[in-house]
């Protein structure tokens, strides 16, 4: 029905008076959503039973010093000092189960507890929340990404050096490797590196730590596949993943020494993939390393000077301007099919792009190294937290594709904080009971629906 002009806009004669009271209120309203969900999956008995073998000590018991970090990032938080902000929200008290709310500097201190013997507890629990989603998808076949990336610190953080660090090179950095399973978009594993180290170099015992955690859990049975750009190709990579027998698709850097070159160059005959792309199999024997490896070779035209000419470098543009790639695999896949797995991987920086905006995976809270290492697994159990929990209200199913990427429409956490999650709300005493009492807009009660009738 169309509304007469007069309707739509109202008078607004000055500003308002602003006054402060203390009123039972709250401004993160959906955090009572979240907290059926941790009541559902039983988290505080997985807190518990992570930490049954160590002690962190202090005055605030564990479960309530995890849940207090995960209403911190959940809402948006990204700095220690943001818990002042948080204090007196009488919603964030009872979701961490807390009378009294810490300030920054004992949050600092617990984090400073956390050491090489603390934090596999810490790992534990954000695992447990991944392995949930694989039985609630019923996975047998999991693919696996393993990355590193860039986290900028100050100067005089510990171990933080200068290394890779693409666009400062001068600043100090850490340079964490991530597992991201691409099925539900969440991280199995994060390894806080000096930003010195190369993705080749220290990422071996990542991937047998990791292997053999998910078969001890799940079964030899479970399938278990793995992509990697050119930085993990090394002898150590390969070998172990010959030897644990998983399958992978592995980047192969254009190095002289494994005369790529000449192979292509000898080819006439090169295979349509895609618009613009075409490909070839072929066996490579790496006589250094003592092994043959299955390689489809690509190129792909382009109109362009390429990025630093650095293909012109290695082959005679007379038959056109290409960008050249290769990929080992033992996966049976047609040269098409391989070159469609390998693009699923772009689904990983998405993933990692809300970890560090989303979640202050990027943040620096202190100069200790364990301290910084346990806010890094706290924001990906908080990531891993949001993704399972779209799992339990049943997500849109995706169309499945050979890019092996998120088997469902998960929304962001940006979403999630503006249209539930931070709403205002009102916590009254009521004959009834303790009640939450929102806005009654039609857009919120949708969002609350699912959780209302399952009460």
């Amino acid at each position: 029905m169309r509304q007469r002009k007069r309707d739509l806009a109202c008078r607004v004669n000055g500003s308002l008076r602003i006054e402060f009271a203390d009123e039972r209120l709250t401004s993160h309203g959906g955090l009572e959503i979240i907290a059926r969900y941790l009541r559902e999956i039983r988290f505080n008995q997985m807190v518990r039973t992570a930490f049954s073998t160590v002690s962190l000590g202090g005055d605030y018991p564990v479960v309530a010093m995890v849940r207090l970090f995960l209403a911190l990032l959940l809402v948006g938080g990204r700095r220690l000092r943001h818990v002042q902000f948080l204090r007196h929200d009488v919603l964030v008290k009872r979701f961490a189960g807390l009378a009294l709310v810490p300030d920054e500097r004992t949050l600092s201190r617990w984090l400073d507890r956390f050491s090489n013997k603390t934090l596999p507890a810490l790992a534990q629990l954000s695992r447990e929340i991944v392995l949930l989603s694989i039985e609630r998808l019923k996975l047998r076949t999991l693919t696996i990404d393993l990355d590193g990336t860039v986290v900028s610190t100050g100067m005089q953080v510990e171990w933080a050096l200068r290394g890779f660090n693409p666009h400062h090179r001068k600043v100090p950095s850490y340079y964490p490797a991530l597992a991201h399973l691409a099925e539900t978009g969440q991280f199995l594993t994060v390894k806080n590196r000096p930003g010195n180290v190369h993705d080749g170099l220290r990422s071996e015992s990542v991937l047998h730590d990791l292997i053999r955690d998910l078969r001890a859990r799940l079964g030899s049975r479970i399938r278990l596949r793995f992509r990697m750009d050119g930085a993990f190709f090394v002898r150590p990579i390969l070998e172990r993943l010959l030897k644990e027998r998983v399958d992978y698709a592995l980047k192969v850097p254009m190095h002289r020494w494994l005369d790529l070159r000449s192979i292509i160059q000898m080819r006439t005959r090169w295979e349509p993939v895609g618009q613009g792309v075409e490909g070839f199999a072929t066996l490579l024997p790496v006589k250094q390393w003592g092994m043959t490896l299955r390689v489809v070779c690509y190129r792909k035209r382009v109109f362009h000077e390429t990025a630093k000419n650095f293909q012109l470098d290695l082959f005679s543009p007379d038959d056109g301007t290409f960008e050249y790639c290769a990929v080992a695999s033992n996966l049976e896949l047609s040269p098409t099919d391989l070159w469609l797995f390998m693009a699923g991987r772009g689904a990983q920086e998405k993933s990692i792009g809300e970890l560090k905006t989303g979640f202050a995976f990027d943040t620096i809270p202190t100069k200790s190294y364990g301290a910084n290492s346990a806010w890094q697994w706290l924001s990906v159990l908080a990531h891993n937290l949001h993704r399972d929990l779209q799992l339990v209200k049943r997500s849109i199913q995706r169309r499945r594709t050979k890019k092996k990427t998120y088997l469902m429409l998960f929304e962001s956490i940006l979403t999630t904080r503006f249209e539930w999650l931070n709403v205002a709300g009102r916590l009254l005493t009521l004959s009834s009971g303790r009640t939450l009492r929102l806005q009654a807009t039609p857009e919120v009660q949708k969002r609350f629906e699912p959780w209302l009738k399952s009460a």
